[in-house]
């Protein structure tokens, strides 16, 4: 579906991609509002105590972003980084399919602008999940003219921000499904992907995963797997003495038939 008027179709949305924002609930913001996101959101009053944020612009910025991050010859020029929790595996798996660095956990101070360190990088653009959380990132990227590209909620601020996002960051399966867009159009637009074909790497890839319910799950499997085998056990148990049974009761038979033969 276009989104306006005398636009190419071809990087329109998709009635899908507009379905899947909606069920990642990409569309909801919070309670408050920064002044410079009044543009993004359908309206300046809160729905059901949070502002929602219109899904058209936030394609629009998408693509726009998607063909910022093309222009950079050397995919590993770009940073995306994530020091939230929900954010960190759509930040990996984001690096790993488009050739883009990325950095989870905390940042180090003085990664962008301090020579000296070990870890010093120099990288053409940078992508940020959060920019109250990845402030410093921001800070630092703004000092050695690295722009600056972040999904941003209704509260976030936008200093420091060269291309905003909006988008729900806070919400586990809203991250995961913005970053899984923003790389399929990247891909798209380099040619690897064609625009015919869906692409073939599910967005569930980009989910978070929390260890622990990983573990609980994978224990469940196994004890699911164990009870399984004492049932197969006891069947093959049941039917080795039912086994039994009948062959006695044959012997006795057999014995019973011989003692009236040699009556006879």
């Amino acid at each position: 579906m276009s989104l306006s008027k005398g636009k190419s179709k071809v990087l329109a949305a998709t009635e899908y991609d507009m379905q899947m924002m909606l069920a990642c609930e990409v569309h909801k913001g919070t309670k408050n509002l920064e002044k410079n996101m009044e543009k993004y959101v359908v309206s300046n009053k809160p729905t059901e105590g949070i502002h929602l944020i219109n899904i058209g612009r936030t394609w629009e910025k998408l693509m726009l972003a998607a063909r910022i991050i093309v222009t950079v010859e050397n995919p590993s020029d770009v940073v995306a980084i994530s020091s939230r929790q929900y954010g960190q595996r759509a930040v990996l798996k984001f690096g790993q399919y488009t050739g883009a660095q990325y950095l989870v956990n905390r940042f180090t101070p003085g990664l962008f602008t301090n020579q000296i360190q070990a870890k010093f990088t120099e990288p053409r653009l940078l992508i940020v999940t959060d920019p109250r959380s990845d402030f410093q990132a921001m800070k630092e990227a703004s000092l050695a003219n690295i722009p600056v590209i972040a999904f941003c909620d209704t509260d976030s601020p936008v200093k420091y921000v060269d291309v905003a996002i909006p988008a729900n960051n806070k919400g586990r399966n809203s991250i995961a499904l913005m970053y899984w867009l923003l790389a399929r159009e990247v891909l798209r637009l380099r040619g690897t992907v064609s625009r015919r074909t869906p692409w073939d790497v599910k967005v569930d890839l980009f989910f978070f995963r929390d260890p622990e319910e990983v573990a609980d799950k994978k224990k469940e499997n196994e004890d699911e797997e164990n009870n399984s085998g004492a049932q197969a056990v006891v069947a093959s148990e049941s039917n080795i003495v039912s086994a039994d049974e009948n062959l006695d009761e044959y012997d006795q038979q057999e014995d019973g038939q011989g003692q009236w033969a040699d009556q006879e």
